[in-house]
């Protein structure tokens, strides 16, 4: 087993891949970085690969994706539905324990499109913050994605529990 910093780092380098990825539009990148059935021991010859529920996604707003067939779909239609989009990744967290690694982050996420040529100005983007968790797996490849949910985070004024009282006055 390799020293626990060195995996950290493989860890960290395997989610800044899947974000790039997801940036550049490389459907390939991010299929590579999933696991597949036969990473965790699934027989492909008894089980149909698409299927085998052994990955899962949830992007915000959606239902729980299950299945490496499912999850990869839902990247694709992002990536052709989506001109312009770029991650900043903050506040990245990474534990790791034997064969599995936790990955926290706030996706702070700008898109829209389509990304401007060289010399032109930026058109409009659309800004999110996301709160993700990214479960990884070892394997004889390298670290690879188990999971991913990520959830918008409401902005302070989005608060529905917050109730104004239409004045100065603080709320008695």
């Amino acid at each position: 087993m390799s020293a626990p910093h060195t995996d950290v780092e493989q860890v960290e380098a395997a989610n800044t891949a899947f974000y790039e990825a997801l940036e550049r539009g490389d459907f390939e990148g991010v299929s590579a970085l999933w696991l597949t059935p036969s990473d965790l021991g699934v027989d492909e010859e008894y089980h149909d690969p698409a299927d085998a529920g052994v990955v899962s996604c949830v992007h915000p707003g959606w239902p729980v994706l299950t299945g490496r067939g499912e999850v990869l779909r839902s990247y694709a239609l992002i990536m052709a539905n989506t001109d312009y989009i770029q991650f900043f990744l903050t506040d990245v967290h990474v534990s790791v324990t034997g064969d599995t690694a936790l990955v926290t982050c706030s996706e702070n996420i700008l898109s829209g499109g389509p990304a401007p040529a060289a010399g032109e100005e930026l058109g409009p983007l659309v800004g999110q913050v996301v709160v993700a968790t990214n479960v990884f797996r070892r394997t004889p490849d390298g670290w690879k994605l188990w999971s991913h949910h990520a959830s918008p985070v409401l902005a302070e004024n989005d608060d529905p529990d917050d109730e104004e009282t239409g004045d100065d006055e603080p709320a008695s």
